[in-house]
């Protein structure tokens, strides 16, 4: 995966949310890329990642997954919107689909795209690659939040 900026990078580098956050050095650190009308990332578990040896736990992918479609979500908005910056989104609800176990040892490749655009909410479909097999799915809504909300400026 490219070296440059990625969208947490970009727009959110204080962020220390433990599945996206560039400052939170113990976390997951998903780097999410636009790529066409998709959003990708690749991500490396370690063992501690580990479901049990040689399988990531379906937490760990949820999380990837949660945060990785927030960010293509934020980014549509801000997109579509014709923003300079993403608006905070948050995940208002999601569903993951285990497929079949995803290895450990094998780099994942997660992608996204937004299926539904509205004014401050975007649903998002995502995948989990690993070894050219889909591992895992996941759809979202993500909504931008507004003053006075937890997450508000959050990034």
């Amino acid at each position: 995966m490219s070296q440059s900026p990625c969208l947490q990078e970009q727009y959110a580098p204080a962020n220390a949310c433990f599945g996206c956050g560039p400052a939170n050095q113990l976390g997951l650190r998903v780097r999410s890329f636009v790529s066409g009308d998709e959003v990708v990332a690749e991500w490396h578990a370690a063992p501690h990642h580990e479901a049990f040896e040689g399988v990531v736990s379906g937490g760990i992918i949820g999380t990837l997954l949660d945060c990785h479609c927030n960010w293509t979500a934020a980014y549509t908005l801000m997109s579509t919107q014709g923003l300079a910056t993403p608006p905070c989104t948050v995940t208002a609800e999601y569903a993951i689909g285990l497929k079949r176990p995803t290895d450990s040892h094998l780099p994942l490749r997660l992608r996204s795209r937004a299926v539904e655009v509205g004014a401050d909410r975007v649903v998002v479909e995502g995948t989990i690659e690993c070894g050219g097999k889909v591992t895992a799915t996941c759809r979202g809504t993500f909504v931008a939040v507004r003053e006075g909300h937890p997450a508000y400026h959050r990034w």
